[in-house]
C-alpha cells in the first residue's frame, strides 16, 4: 500500500469525526491497512473540555490505538509503516496550541515539519480540522490571526493531500480525489 493523506473539514458537529474514523475502520475491515492509531490533540484545561474528552474516550471502539498529543505529531506521522493509519484529531486544536503556547517561530517551524511528513509518510494519514473562514472577520487580533493561519494551513494540506472532503449537517462534499 502506498501513502495516502486524506483532509476532512467541516464546521464544528459537522459530521467530519464520524466520517474520519467511518474511513479508517472501513480501511481496517477490507485489510488496507492493520492498525489504527488516533491522534487527540485535545488537552483538558477545563471542565468542559474534560467532560468531551472523556466522552471521546469512552465512545471510541477498542480497536484503536490512542495517542493523546497537543503538538509534536509530525514525527508520529513520519515513522508510518504501510500497514498502519492515523487519524489526527483535529487541527484545529493543534493549531490552538501553535498560536497560543509557542513562539510563532516555532509553530512555522512545527507546520514545515508537519507538512514534509505528511509528504513522505509510507501510511495512511485522515487529519479533521474544523473549517472557520466561512463567517465574518472576528474582533480580535488573535481570532483574526487563528482563522488567517487556519485557512493557510488547510490550503498548504490540501495540496499535498491525496483526498480533500468538506462535512456540512452529516453531508459529504468532495473537494478533491486522487489527484495532487
Amino acid at each position: 500500500m502506498t501513502k495516502h493523506v486524506e483532509l476532512i473539514l467541516g464546521g464544528a458537529r459537522s459530521g467530519k469525526s464520524a466520517l474520519a474514523e467511518q474511513r479508517a475502520q472501513s480501511w481496517l475491515e477490507s485489510g488496507l491497512v492493520k492498525e489504527l492509531i488516533y491522534v487527540a490533540t485535545a488537552q483538558s484545561k477545563d471542565e468542559e473540555m474534560a467532560e468531551r474528552i472523556a466522552h471521546h474516550r469512552a465512545s471510541r471502539l477498542s480497536c484503536w490505538k490512542v495517542i493523546e498529543c497537543p503538538w509534536h505529531i509530525a514525527p508520529l506521522i513520519a515513522s508510518l509503516s504501510p500497514s498502519q493509519c492515523v487519524l489526527v484529531d483535529c487541527l484545529t486544536l493543534w493549531l490552538t496550541y501553535g498560536l497560543c503556547e509557542v513562539e510563532f517561530p516555532e509553530y512555522e517551524k512545527q507546520k514545515s515539519q508537519l507538512l514534509t511528513a505528511l509528504q513522505d509518510t509510507k501510511g495512511k494519514v485522515i487529519l479533521v480540522s474544523n473549517e472557520v473562514g466561512h463567517g465574518i472577520v472576528p474582533l480580535g487580533a488573535l481570532s483574526r490571526q487563528f482563522v488567517d493561519e487556519s485557512g493557510r494551513l488547510h490550503q498548504h494540506i490540501a495540496a499535498v493531500a491525496d483526498h480533500v472532503d468538506f462535512v456540512m449537517a452529516g453531508l459529504t462534499l468532495n473537494l478533491k480525489s486522487g489527484q495532487k
